[in-house]
């Protein structure tokens, strides 16, 4: 599909506004159906239809003004998806979203295929809450099997006699019981394959997350060869087995002994990916399109050395953030989503450090966002 034509984007976040902005760098014209009026991929996008995902006929009209469709969040029904995939072609497969926006499916898809992660129960009603109980060891993490992101949705349980109060507190839907594991650290792999199988990766990101939201990324990641070899071969083992097409994010957890276990999958471009998105060839979100739109794959390769931090709500909380320490460093980038409503834990924008020494850049990164965050308190003190 050739610049000029329409993409039409299922969700209005922080991820459609940047694939937006790459679209329309491209040549595209840019569609979004969000539910939130001014949301920040309305902001940059051509038209926006203010509707919720589960409005049929608002979906299936959006989708006839447009070429190709494709999504930046799981909250889109599966079942709603694979109907606009009968008439516009439809990336990533309707059959992807429906394995990876329900825990479960997506913890059955990896025991299926073989992939190693960590050591899970199902629990769909009461009386499963027994045979887990004895199958887990604790500490463990129950899930909802929907809707969690961003450490929402889940309740963590220290021992199998709170395993039935925890259940509770998610108010018995179905879920998920997780082992906690002691990992070293955690990575993810950024990848893009085509919908003919060709495949381009990303370099091995290193993120460190806090309250369950990502605070920094670090690339490349600080791992050995051997290491970094076995997470791509698996992430695009994964990308295979699923038939995927576009970009998409596997999250991994590194043990002390270097075994790596798969933590979950993001059919979309990805949070610690937003490095892309000034430090290498080609950014996550023109890799995205390029995929969807049947066009080569771009290189991926890292033009420098790169840190990214998270900007949460929290730094909002008296008005919005003084920039100037940011904006005053030489080697940094700064991104807002425009997002209307600042709050605690939302992701509102990020800044990116490029640094060829990044114990040094992580250093940096800290100390802003510090700096960030004293400016918030000395404006509650005066």
């Amino acid at each position: 599909m050739v610049p000029g034509r329409t993409v039409g984007l299922l969700g209005g976040g922080q991820l459609g506004r940047m694939l937006a902005l790459e679209a329309r760098r491209m040549g595209y014209r840019v569609g979004v159906l969000d539910p939130t009026p001014a949301c920040p991929a309305a902001q940059v996008a051509d038209f926006h239809v203010a509707s919720a995902f589960s409005d049929c006929q608002q979906v299936l009209k959006f989708a006839s003004c447009v070429d190709v469709v494709t999504v930046e969040t799981e909250l889109v029904p599966a079942d709603m998806l694979a109907e606009v995939a009968i008439h516009r072609p439809t990336q990533p497969p309707p059959s992807v979203l429906a394995i990876v926006q329900d825990r479960l499916r997506e913890r059955q898809f990896l025991d299926e295929h073989g992939f190693p992660q960590v050591s899970w129960a199902p629990i769909l009603d009461a009386s499963m809450l027994a045979q887990a109980e004895e199958r887990m060891t604790y500490p463990a993490l129950l899930k909802t099997a929907r809707s969690g992101y961003d450490g929402k949705g889940q309740v963590r349980v220290e021992h199998a006699g709170q395993l039935r109060q925890a259940w509770d507190a998610i108010h018995g839907v179905p879920a998920v019981l997780e082992s906690v594991v002691a990992f070293r650290m955690e990575l993810s792999v950024i990848l893009a394959r085509s919908a003919t199988g060709e495949v381009e990766v990303f370099p091995v990101a290193e993120n460190v997350h806090r309250r369950h939201i990502l605070h920094t990324t670090r690339v490349p990641a600080a791992v050995p060869d051997a290491v970094r070899s076995a997470a791509v071969d698996l992430a695009v083992a994964i990308a295979d087995a699923l038939a995927y097409c576009g970009v998409m994010a596997v999250e991994l957890f590194v043990l002390d002994d270097q075994t790596l276990l798969v933590n979950e999958i993001a059919p979309r471009p990805h949070n610690s990916g937003h490095f892309t998105f000034g430090a290498c060839t080609t950014s996550q979100f023109e890799q995205h399109l390029r995929a969807i739109c049947g066009l080569p794959l771009g290189d991926p390769a890292l033009l420098h050395p790169v840190v990214m931090g998270n900007l949460l709500g929290d730094l909002w909380r008296n008005g919005p953030p003084r920039w100037e320490s940011l904006l005053n460093h030489p080697r940094v980038r700064l991104h807002v989503y425009g997002k209307a409503h600042p709050r605690p834990g939302r992701k509102m924008g990020h800044v990116l450090l490029f640094d060829r020494n990044t114990d040094r850049a992580l250093q940096e990164v800290e100390a802003l966002l510090q700096s960030l965050e004293s400016s918030c308190e000395r404006r509650e003190d005066a």
